[in-house]
């Protein structure tokens, strides 16, 4: 969410006119993320945000917006696409994909305690539980076979011992990939992104989940180990927090028990989601691309979060 491509209340005075929104009276660029340019948008209704996607294509998009607006329609606290005179949720703006959704109420929590992530659980089972009805399908363009094709262009900028951790691990990831118990965990579309940042609250109460453009057709157990990955390590080490992570994993089971698969492939895919963060933010840091206010990633977290689970394994899920 840096700003790449600038716009300003100049440009949108005669674009915003398709949305039933009234005249653009504000415009602040959003500084956190580093994939679209996003903008707060204060208009004569409301508040809310203005997205210009970057890397994402007018053909891939129908899947993001459209599966926010199924959940919402699900009762699932997400931003609410807004269409334009035409019916459409994805118009150009600049030449690029652009949409505008509705502003979640509330904060992030950066200090997660159990009680925040057992929301968190929560709030991740029923979506998984909303979206098994959705009718489009994409594949997670973050997931394996990203990873193949990226961990070659990044292996230049790494010292042998790291470069060799990193093909190590997809090695597992692709040979994990390829069993029987990977097939038989129970999938769908995943947030994929679930981040503290991504999250708002009011109080200890979730006010809603945002930031859905990672989103695709992965297992659940992936979504939930991303979701876990951050919201229940201490971000010095790397390492679990017990107590967070029960009370993530208790609260999503109550929603939607897991399988014998999911208790089998637990460890495996928290290193997954640990991979897939660590070089997503070696790609980002090595490979910059230019936008105003972005600042890449430090990618040596997730570096240490992989090692965490290398070395000290996980609690088991529901412990």
């Amino acid at each position: 969410m840096a700003v790449f491509t600038p716009v300003t209340l100049d440009d949108l005075s005669q674009w915003i006119k398709q949305f039933p929104l009234g005249k653009a009276l504000a415009l602040k660029g959003i500084a956190s993320g580093i994939e679209n340019s996003n903008f707060f948008l204060t208009t004569e209704r409301g508040e809310y945000v203005l997205t210009i996607f970057e890397n994402l294509s007018f053909e891939q998009l129908p899947f993001y917006v459209q599966l926010m607006r199924h959940l919402a329609e699900r009762g699932i606290p997400v931003p609410a696409p807004v269409a334009n005179d035409a019916g459409e949720l994805v118009v150009a703006l600049h030449g690029k994909p652009a949409a505008i959704v509705s502003k979640l109420d509330g904060s992030s929590q950066m200090d997660p305690q159990p009680v925040h992530c057992a929301e968190v659980g929560t709030i991740l089972a029923k979506m998984h539980l909303a979206g098994r009805d959705f009718p489009l399908q994409q594949p997670n363009l973050r997931g394996l076979d990203w990873w193949v094709e990226t961990v070659p262009k990044v292996l230049p900028f790494l010292d042998a011992e790291t470069a060799a951790l990193l093909q190590s691990e997809l090695a597992f990831q692709r040979e994990f990939a390829a069993g029987p118990t990977y097939a038989e965990l129970e999938r769908g579309p995943v947030h994929a992104d679930l981040f503290r940042n991504n999250v708002m609250f009011v109080g200890e109460r979730l006010s809603g989940c945002f930031d859905f453009y990672f989103a695709g057709w992965d297992t659940w157990l992936f979504d939930l180990a991303v979701t876990v990955n951050d919201w229940c390590i201490d971000l010095d080490t790397g390492r679990l927090d017990e107590a967070r992570v029960v009370a993530l994993t208790r609260a999503y089971h109550a929603v939607r028990q897991f399988t014998a698969a999911d208790h089998a492939a637990w460890l495996p895919m928290l290193r997954a989601a640990a991979l897939r963060f660590w070089l997503s933010r070696l790609y980002d840091y090595h490979r910059p691309r230019e936008a105003e206010m972005l600042t890449p990633h430090d990618p040596t977290h997730f570096e240490r979060v992989l090692r965490e689970r290398i070395a000290r394994g996980a609690p088991n899920l529901t412990a």
